[in-house]
């Protein structure tokens, strides 16, 4: 029988039968800039309306939620700023731990830390990257004292204050059994949908099934404001309050500057918006085109015996922000080596991000086992994955 080929070999030879050969580098995720960019920008500057007010912004937000379907959508600086203030919405207080996935990006714990609250990290599913429900339920049925109504960790006295799953890379994870398992303890969900805007999950779109969720629109996101991100939610009066805490609090008034409580200057510039508004325009064709970029992925790597490409969960009508593969069997001496090959030849591939209990500056808060985590953070790739290569010629 002839041994399969080696590893770098399969990778080198999927990504080019899917992207061609570089002329350069192919970037892991680019924006692109096609439609009225400039028009709308061009009105902003030619008005003077520049800052955080103006007609795009409001024009972004109406957008925004006719594509989510949530009914209130306040537009911020960055998705940072989006999923601090809805943690803040959902009652989260300094000292109170909040269920973080330690399969995620930086800003997820980040934004806890930024209220003053502890990240508690708990372990993700090899289906969805997401994290685990049924791990999570199990993990708080060991931990967790209900006390006069309010969830407390047993090990640390803390109150339990909320959890964040993330939909990890465009893919959603298992929202609905989340909220089943987060409602026996009456902890409030916030949905980090930084990655997945245009994902829905069972004909819902994600960021709209918890109390509060948030989005990105960072420069590498499917649609970019430059900076940017979104808070949604379905509650009139959490909606109101995310659009005061987010101006300073300021009480409307035609000359005076009266603030009702400390809050945070996040309001998206109406340049940024105007961005945004043209980007939402060409979000149809984006979808099509990475969901098209994907299939192309998943038959060129239907046959490599030694990786897997990572498809969209059952339930899930992915946006595929990121591609990527996993490793089979393999771990990171495997991965680093893919990685050489690949940047080598051409073609931005990175790793996923170092897991949130690694880092120094969370290595002492409390988690669950997050065993299936490590064995994913040590053999994922993600792969180019703009919205132009799914139509690129090879």
């Amino acid at each position: 029988m002839t041994p399969p080929p080696a590893l770098d070999t399969q990778l080198l030879s999927a990504l080019s039968a899917v992207l061609g050969r570089p002329e350069g580098t192919i970037g892991l995720h680019e924006p692109e800039f096609a439609g009225n960019e400039w028009a709308y920008v061009k009105a902003c500057i030619d008005t003077g309306w520049v800052s955080s007010v103006g007609k795009y912004v409001d024009e972004f937000e109406c957008r925004l939620a006719e594509t989510t379907g949530a009914a209130y959508t306040v537009a911020v600086a960055n998705g940072t700023a989006a999923l601090q203030v809805a943690l803040r919405l959902a009652g989260v207080e300094p000292g109170d731990e909040v269920l973080v996935p330690t399969l995620t990006f930086v800003a997820t714990a980040n934004a806890v830390c930024h209220l003053g609250a502890i990240p508690h990290f708990v372990d993700a599913e090899e289906a969805t990257l997401g994290l685990d429900p049924d791990a999570l339920a199990d993990h708080l049925e060991a931990i967790v004292d209900v006390r006069g109504g309010r969830p407390v960790n047993r090990l640390s006295g803390r109150r339990i204050a909320a959890v964040v799953p993330m939909h990890a890379f465009g893919h959603a994870m298992r929202i609905e059994r989340l909220l089943e398992v987060a409602g026996v303890y009456a902890i409030p969900v916030v949905e980090d949908a930084a990655e997945s805007l245009g994902t829905s999950y069972r004909g819902r779109h994600t960021g709209t099934f918890g109390l509060v969720g948030t989005l990105s629109f960072n420069g590498n996101k499917i649609i970019t404001t430059g900076g940017g991100g979104a808070i949604l939610t379905n509650d009139p009066e959490l909606g109101r309050r995310a659009k005061h805490l987010t101006t300073t609090a300021k009480l409307p008034h035609p000359w005076r500057f009266v603030h009702d409580e400390v809050a945070y200057n996040f309001r998206l510039p109406n340049l940024n918006a105007a961005l945004g508004c043209a980007q939402l325009e060409s979000l149809p064709r984006f979808l099509a085109e990475k969901r098209a970029l994907a299939a192309r992925y998943r038959t060129a790597f239907a046959d490599t015996p030694g990786l897997a490409f990572v498809d969209a969960p059952a339930g899930s009508d992915s946006n595929f922000w990121l591609n990527a593969i996993r490793i089979k069997g393999g771990g990171k001496e495997a991965r680093e080596q893919l990685l050489a090959a690949a940047n080598g030849a051409g073609y931005q591939c990175r790793p996923a991000w170092d897991l949130m209990h690694t880092l120094t500056i969370f290595s002492d808060m409390p988690r669950a086992g997050v065993a299936v985590s490590e064995a994913v953070a040590a053999s994922l790739i993600n792969l180019p994955s703009s919205a132009k290569l799914g139509v690129a010629k090879v």
